[in-house]
């Protein structure tokens, strides 16, 4: 497997200031792809991000965008066009992962979440095909979750916005198909990012959550985001040409055996 795959691409990855997105950006920028580094508010992190992808001989941008608000998706489109004069790969990553369940989540929370994890990667997506109908092909991988099956109690708006997600990738591939535009979505599982340190301290009320967390999975360790990233860069690549509508399930408990933590 060459090391450089996505030699000659250029791709968008939105909120990939840290986390999944960040480590998708750095795989992909390995593999030979030009990288635009989406982000909405982590300017220095972005930065950041783009910093060590040129000082491993890469090249990236970071565009600022919020991709819950409709209006700042075009100009973030055109701003990739304008830095490399294409677009090859879209990763649909940016999520907002907000807790509440499905008595007490009010309308308000219900619309953000689903602005960012379901009608952004619609408007994305729209976008992209634009580029991507005029240069003969492309490859969309859209980051949904395990979620989508079963859900856990305290994420039910996200549940329902990933298994949403899920449908419009099996959509948008049965019909972007005839202009050679894949669509694929990568559900993952329990994963160690630094957002989920956050939010997992700020629901325990501080702590060591991590042990106990690591008990109730089977290897005992959750995943990493540079795991998901090198499956983000075989659906990116010619690797899977002939692949669309798939989605990868990245989990290591079936899903009706699902921990809520």
């Amino acid at each position: 497997m060459s090391d450089k795959r996505l030699a000659g691409k250029v791709a968008l990855v939105t909120g990939a200031s840290r986390g999944i997105g960040a480590a998708i950006a750095v795989r992909f920028a390995a593999d030979g792809a030009k990288v635009v580094v989406n982000y909405a508010r982590s300017e220095r992190e972005a930065n950041d991000v783009v910093a060590k992808i040129v000082a491993a001989g890469g090249q990236a941008v970071a565009v600022q965008a919020d991709v819950g608000n409709p209006v700042e998706i075009p100009p973030l489109f055109a701003a990739a066009t304008r830095a490399f004069g294409r677009l090859d790969i879209l990763v649909n990553n940016a999520a907002n992962t907000s807790r509440g369940d499905v008595e007490t989540t009010p309308l308000e929370l219900w619309d953000q979440i689903m602005a960012v994890n379901l009608r952004a990667p619609f408007l994305c997506l729209q976008e992209a095909v634009k580029s991507m109908k005029a240069r003969g092909g492309g490859s969309i991988v859209n980051i949904g979750s395990i979620n989508a099956y079963v859900g856990s109690p305290r994420l039910g708006p996200y549940a329902v916005s990933k298994g949403a997600l899920m449908t419009l990738t099996r959509n948008a591939a049965c019909a972007l198909n005839r202009y050679r535009i894949r669509v694929n979505q990568l559900n993952v599982g329990w994963t160690m990012t630094e957002g989920e340190d956050v939010v997992q301290r700020k629901q325990r009320g501080g702590g060591d959550w991590l042990d106990d967390a690591l008990a109730t999975r089977p290897f005992g360790r959750l995943l990493t985001p540079q795991e998901i990233a090198y499956a983000a860069a075989y659906f990116a690549s010619d690797e899977s040409a002939l692949i669309t509508g798939a989605v990868l399930d990245m989990e290591q408990t079936p899903p009706g055996a699902y921990v809520d933590f």
